[in-house]
């Protein structure tokens, strides 16, 4: 077997499509593949599958697979059928080691789609040899042909959060399947429109919007109005971080304005007061016990805090609302200027605080994929562009079927 004929095998060239010639240039560091046909043969028209003959041919090249540690490219001359059938025309063939359009090869393209899930793409193009604007667009065609062929039929409970493109007001606005923990779609911005585009990209992939029954968000009013008017049936859950999230922000404040006043006495106590009791190391646990002996707002606000982390602990929805109420009457009671702020935010949010004992949903999931989208960004120290980051996120929480060769 000769060389063009083990390629041939190799590439899994069939006829009447070959291997012509294979040039090796040491100095170059290249392989080159000739690929052509036999004189006469006839391909598939592209649109009805009838043998045609060749009208005419065009030389196109497409990197390959790296042959050791040699660039390897695959050189063709592509050729244009003239279809029997007259309204057919003139058409392309479209060869079947690379997508139309493509300077790479499917196998290489593969190969692209595993090493961006693993590093930054601009590493994984300098390893490649290729610009990673090449590699980008890549990633964006598998991406846009996996959702293309996603269905969302299913989705009934859905959460949303958003996560920053890049320093300033720059966002990008992410929505997930609850139940099966899958990043839906995302899209520049993080106003009411966000959810709009949401439930339109949900039609066009089988969805119902009026399917929805259950939405889990942060307290944002730009989503609570999104959700409000685009997803009618949405019974909308408060995600709890958040509210004690508030709390814990409160708090933050007290500490900071006594700790100007009394700031030897308040020494080391930061963490002591953000921290549940449970994970207090023993000298922060010491402190918690000295400071609460003293008549302080910071003392007082952090009681408050854990009375309302108690309200997720309540047995049931009923026994919850009592809590709540008991919370809300003492926060809104107290001469603590921020205290009192949250207890607003708990009574303008109520229904939905409490509706998380019917769902039982919670952002974590979206606040621990909002931590890997973050972390690729810094190791990629930052995207050029946001749709790069959603296709980033995509690859990341997409749990898309790329059906790549193997």
């Amino acid at each position: 077997m000769n060389s063009e004929s083990l390629f041939t095998v190799a590439l899994g060239i069939t006829p009447p499509l070959h291997v012509e010639g294979v040039e090796f240039s040491k100095e170059n560091k290249r392989l080159d593949i000739k690929i052509g046909f036999q004189r006469g043969a006839t391909f598939a028209c592209p649109v009805c599958g009838t043998a045609a003959p060749v009208h005419d041919t065009s030389e196109k090249t497409w990197r390959h697979l790296n042959f050791f540690q040699f660039e390897a490219y695959l050189t063709a001359r592509v050729p244009r059928v003239k279809c029997p059938n007259a309204d057919h025309g003139v058409k392309q063939v479209q060869v079947p080691w690379a997508r139309a359009g493509s300077g790479f090869t499917l196998l290489f393209e593969a190969l692209v789609m595993a090493l961006v899930r693993e590093m930054p793409v601009k590493a994984a193009a300098a390893m490649l040899g290729e610009h990673d604007t090449r590699i980008w667009r890549v990633i964006d065609h598998y991406v846009q042909s996996a959702r293309a062929q996603a269905d969302y039929s299913e989705v009934r409970r859905v959460g949303m959060d958003e996560t920053s493109a890049r320093r300033g007001q720059d966002y990008i606005s992410l929505f997930f399947d609850m139940d099966e923990r899958q990043l839906l779609f995302g899209t520049a911005g993080h106003d009411h429109e966000t959810v709009k585009a949401f439930t339109e990209d949900l039609k066009a992939h089988n969805g119902v919007p009026e399917n929805i029954t259950d939405a889990c968000l942060d307290m944002s009013k730009a989503f609570i109005k999104g959700v409000t008017e685009a997803l009618p049936n949405a019974e909308i859950t408060f995600d709890p971080f958040h509210l004690i999230k508030h709390m814990n922000d409160a708090l933050s404040q007290v500490r900071a304005e006594e700790a100007k006043f009394y700031p030897e006495m308040m020494k080391g106590s930061r963490y002591a007061f953000l921290k549940n009791p449970e994970n207090l190391t023993p000298k922060q646990d010491a402190t918690l016990h000295r400071l609460c002996g003293y008549r302080l707002k910071t003392a007082r606000a952090y009681l408050l805090k854990l009375a309302l982390q108690d309200v997720y602990f309540a047995p049931s929805h009923e026994e919850a609302t009592i809590r709540l109420k008991n919370w809300y009457s003492r926060a809104i009671r107290c001469q603590i200027k921020q205290v009192r702020e949250v207890a607003k935010t708990v009574k303008n949010h109520w229904h939905g605080i409490l509706s998380w004992f019917n769902s039982q949903l919670s952002n974590g999931f979206l606040e621990a994929v909002n931590g890997l989208i973050q972390a690729a960004k810094r190791r990629a120290r930052g995207y050029r562009t946001t749709k790069n980051l959603i296709n980033m996120a995509y690859l990341i929480a997409g749990k898309l079927d790329f059906r790549l060769p193997t």
